[in-house]
């Protein structure tokens, strides 16, 4: 049964299926519409019952608390891990590149979803501001060049977009992790940004950052020297 203030309806067989398989991309931020399961992303408090959970009256606040994570995480002080990926130009960019300069690197789960937009967003319109500190900034997610350059087009977001498909690299920020819901385990991008100084090293980690946060989190470690 899923439930939301607007009434309730069974699942059958197959909508049970799809939305075990759209949970994930549920509790991640990453829904979009052309998804399949339902019309429109649930409401906070959306309830669901039945063989989709296989516990009764799970909330979605309640699902985010067992979600389980599996990585190393990084903290300030420790060089940040080496990289060398493809933008959505298909140019090799390399943490090396920005020796001399700070650089905000952040980690999201999908181009042009909601959250990721929310975030990317945020960073492009924080331009003027990172660079009179001297801030560069990439954006590192598993998706395809093709999809950043989409993504880069359509908000004119003018930094680069790296591509990770392998995931490596997110591994080794410890932006990669385990997740386990309704006896169902699965790996993704744990949301996370990185502030690295002129010489490699992390000023300022943020694990599980809000999208709206990972501007302020960074202006506040700049502020703080």
């Amino acid at each position: 049964m899923w439930r939301t203030s607007c009434g309730e309806r069974t699942l059958d067989g197959a909508e049970a299926r799809a939305f075990a398989e759209a949970l994930p991309c549920l509790l991640d931020g990453t829904w979009w519409q052309s998804q399949p399961y339902v019309s429109r992303a649930p409401e906070p408090n959306t309830q669901y019952t039945g063989r989709a959970s296989g516990t009764d009256r799970r909330t979605l606040a309640g699902m985010e608390q067992e979600r389980v994570q599996d990585m190393v995480e990084l903290k300030a002080g420790e060089s940040a891990p080496t990289f060398s990926l493809k933008d959505q130009e298909g140019r090799t960019v390399s943490l090396a590149d920005f020796k001399g300069r700070k650089l905000l690197v952040y980690f999201y789960p999908k181009a042009d979803t909601p959250g990721c937009t929310k975030q990317a967003c945020s960073i492009r319109d924080a331009a003027m501001q990172f660079a009179a500190h001297d801030v560069a900034a990439v954006g590192i997610s598993p998706d395809t060049p093709a999809s950043q350059k989409k993504f880069d087009g359509k908000y004119h977001l003018g930094f680069p977009l790296l591509c990770d498909p392998d995931h490596k690299v997110a591994q080794a920020y410890g932006a990669w992790g385990k997740k386990s819901m309704y006896g169902k385990t699965y790996e993704g991008i744990i949301r996370s940004s990185f502030l690295v100084d002129e010489k490699g090293k992390i000023m300022q980690v943020s694990y599980k950052v809000k999208p709206e946060d990972t501007v302020p989190n960074a202006r506040a470690a700049l502020d703080a020297g």
